[in-house]
């Protein structure tokens, strides 16, 4: 139930459910009075996910067609929040048209999550799981066959996956051979939101071949290299939350914004809440009405982004608008046993900040260390009433919030189960968003030139 982009997890977190003596808050009292308690048992639509809720306990539950394995609990703490460990999260339930639906939103995440009320858990859940090899491997394979929306698009037969290596998995067998099994198996994916991981020292995840995952050596790399030989000594970056936004105005009278990630800007492990605020302090900082009032042009450079909360680069875009405009839709997959079908497409719009915000020329940088936030939000800018373009080369081609799992032996790994659509009904996963504008990005020969060809083409797109 995680929205953001990073394999690890928080040691505390809050829960806050919108909820009342059982009745969701946020309504009045004769609606409060009309909607259910919602004590008892829901299923997600999509997720592979049942929650319990029971005399102010909540439980998750992780199921496939062969498995159910208990996840988080959370206790009520106060009037509207619960503390577990685990989630660094802050969840709404919200009514639904009817007593047996509600709908579950995710503080950071973009839209909602389809609950809908069944009558018990399902048979699996009331039996202690087996933990060898065998339930091991046959609950990660469930997993993804029932999930995972890119098989076909990968040229990826899963059955035969099975078949491969289902028979060399047996009960004496090491963690290190299994581990390499569940590896050799997902490794054809290059799936950046593919992660395997015992917890200790044996960890798997890999972007898109030719491509480079960013990291902090890599953004301190990146961000010298262009206050080197894009800005040099007479105009300096300022650093805005926690170094993950920097900006310099350029001398033609454009704006240089660069925003290597959604998540960590109040530090590591921050809150969402707290990264909002983060957010829109830098925000304020940069889209000042004088300065928005002069500026001719702004280049955005994302080509080093880790990702995070789709949300939150939501906000920016409502700082590049004066007029509501459509962003994507977002849907998932929601059939075990058919990869096409997916739940009803939920549009998320672009609506003006009443904050100053810049509504001129914007050219967007990008390339394959653009990953998952980063490129919902390079999506969420392709029909911005203002002149946009692209500059660079593709996104890595990672949208979905990262679906994490935990496997009977205590292993996790997480997968992607969603889609974000355009108007027109298209994704660019695996493949990534591609630029208008084709030029190299950080190469090694780029470097060796001292050129940065993305940012130049930029800056004369910006002047004409």
């Amino acid at each position: 139930m995680r929205t953001g982009s990073s394999p690890t997890r928080a040691v505390t977190a809050v829960i806050a459910l919108a909820l009342a003596s059982g009745a969701v808050l946020g309504a009045s009292p004769a609606e409060a009075a009309q909607q259910p308690a919602l004590d008892g048992f829901w299923r997600m639509d999509g997720y592979g996910t049942v929650l319990s809720f029971r005399q102010g306990t909540l439980e998750e539950y992780q199921t496939t067609g062969v498995s159910c394995l208990k996840g988080e609990s959370a206790q009520r703490s106060g009037p509207t929040t619960f503390e577990t460990r685990g989630w660094q999260t802050v969840f709404r339930v919200r009514p639904g048209t009817t007593h047996d639906h509600a709908a579950l939103h995710i503080d950071g995440s973009v839209g909602d999550r389809g609950l809908r009320r069944i009558a018990a858990l399902p048979d699996a859940c009331r039996h202690t799981a087996d933990r060898g090899p065998v339930a091991t491997f046959d609950t990660f394979w469930q997993t993804f066959e029932e999930n995972y929306p890119f098989f076909a698009a990968k040229h990826i037969d899963w059955h035969a996956v099975r078949d491969e290596y289902r028979p060399k998995v047996h009960p004496g067998m090491s963690d290190d051979q299994l581990f390499a099994i569940f590896r050799d198996m997902v490794a054809p994916l290059y799936d950046g939101h593919v992660v395997v991981s015992d917890g200790g020292h044996r960890f798997f995840g890999q972007g898109r071949p030719d491509t480079v995952v960013p990291g902090p050596g890599l953004d301190t790399k990146i961000k010298a290299y262009i206050q080197h030989r894009d800005l040099g000594t007479e105009r300096t970056l300022q650093e805005y939350a926690s170094g993950r936004i920097s900006y310099a105005d350029l001398p033609g009278g454009q704006g240089y914004l660069r925003i290597s990630a959604f998540s960590g800007l109040a530090g590591t492990g921050a809150t969402y809440a707290a990264d909002r605020a983060e957010l829109d302090k830098a925000l304020d900082g940069i889209f000042t009405c004088r300065r928005t009032a002069h500026l001719r042009g702004l280049i955005l450079d994302l080509r080093i982004n880790g990702g995070g909360s789709d949300d939150l680069g939501l906000r920016v875009a409502e700082r590049l608008t004066d007029r509501p405009y459509f962003a994507y839709a977002k849907r998932v997959r929601n059939d075990p046993a058919d990869p096409s079908r997916h739940t009803t497409p939920r549009p998320v719009y672009i609506r003006p900040s009443p904050a100053p915000h810049y509504t001129g020329p914007v050219a967007v940088l990008t390339g394959g260390s653009t990953f998952s936030a980063g490129e919902t939000f390079t999506q969420a800018l392709m029909d911005r009433p203002g002149p946009t373009v692209r500059v660079g080369r593709p996104t890595q081609g990672l949208f979905s919030d990262a679906l994490e799992r935990t496997l009977p032996n205590g292993w996790t790994f997480s997968l992607p189960n969603e889609e974000f659509l355009t108007r027109a009904g298209k994704t660019f996963d695996s493949k990534g968003i591609p630029p208008q504008y084709d030029e190299p990005v950080f190469t090694q020969e780029e470097f060796d030139k001292q050129r940065d060809s993305a940012f130049d083409r930029a800056v004369a797109l910006m002047n004409t």
